[in-house]
């Protein structure tokens, strides 16, 4: 027998090609090749088109938001380049009024000093010119009574008589001043 099997086979063999399917499975095959086809365009490509879109969406917006960020971080920059150029325009205004109004406080101080000065020179004009009348008055009292001492030395009697003691020291002491007056405008 197992020769007439080997021979039935060979027999069959030669009916059948192996690289042909017979048509039976041919049909079966294709058939469950749709079914599965079908089952996995119902259930599976929506959802693989799903995550595909996610993913786009995600790349599209991951884009759209480095390119939204870069134009705000951009806009950033240009504000505060302005911002820094206001600044610095503000700091050299400041810098300016500031040494304005140094040169009118040190202008202002001068003028101060110079009438301080003024003043100060006045007050030591007025007190030499009183200085020079109290002493004036005192030497014109000294010069006065040496003078009444003396005369009444010489003419041997008593000058007391103080109305006649004043009238003449007075004249003479009107002489000295004319004749120093004289000299003074003489010598300018």
């Amino acid at each position: 027998m197992s020769a007439s099997v080997a021979l039935l086979l060979a027999e069959e063999g030669e009916k059948m090609n192996p690289l042909l399917p017979a048509w039976p499975e041919i049909v079966i095959g294709l058939l469950c090749f749709f079914i599965v086809f079908g089952i996995l365009g119902k259930k599976l490509l929506p959802s693989i088109e799903n995550v595909l879109a996610e993913r786009r969406d995600a790349i599209e917006g991951g884009m759209e938001r480095a390119e939204a960020a870069q134009a705000e971080a951009q806009a950033l920059l240009e504000q505060y380049r302005a911002e820094l150029s206001e600044a610095r325009h503000e700091a050299a205004r400041i810098n300016e009024q500031a040494r304005e109004q140094g040169a009118a406080l040190i202008a202002e101080m001068r003028e101060e000093g110079q009438r301080q000065r003024e003043a100060i020179v006045a007050a030591g004009h007025a007190q030499i010119e009183a200085d020079k009348k109290q002493a004036t008055a005192v030497l014109r009292q000294d010069v006065g009574s040496l003078a009444s001492q003396l005369a009444s030395r010489i003419v041997g009697e008593s000058l007391e008589d103080s109305a006649r003691q004043s009238g003449v020291i007075d004249r003479f002491l009107d002489d000295l001043e004319a004749k120093a007056s004289a000299a003074q405008g003489a010598s300018k």
